[in-house]
């Protein structure tokens, strides 16, 4: 990392030590154990494949507006986003989380979504 990105976004030991201030502050407490982990990771997979998904999709609504789609490309493209929304909702239920949770609050940046 360059030294100006590196003193914008301050170390990553003032990062962490912010974050730690910040769940303290708000009375949170973290419990580690197998199963919390196990569904935390869940969920950030989760949350990364929804992520890439509402990608493709918009990139999907680009180029059908651009005119690069054939119309049998167009169906195959939405059936397929289809089912990979029907499969984000398997896994949502899987992991006991709504569509909502997957979009992540990332402090001064806003919602990833």
């Amino acid at each position: 990392m360059n030294t100006t990105a590196h003193s914008a976004l301050g170390s990553p030991d003032s990062l962490l030590a912010e974050a730690m201030m910040a769940t303290a502050a708000a009375g949170r407490r973290v419990e580690l154990n197998a199963e919390n982990a196990a569904n935390g990771l869940g969920r950030l997979a989760v949350t990364i494949v929804n992520l890439l998904h509402e990608l493709l999709e918009r990139q999907a609504i680009r180029r059908m507006e651009n005119g690069t789609l054939t119309d049998v490309e167009i169906d195959r493209l939405g059936e397929c986003l289809m089912k990979q929304s029907e499969a984000i909702d398997t896994l949502c239920v899987a992991f006991g989380i709504g569509r909502e949770d997957l979009n992540l609050d990332l402090g001064p940046l806003g919602k990833l979504m």
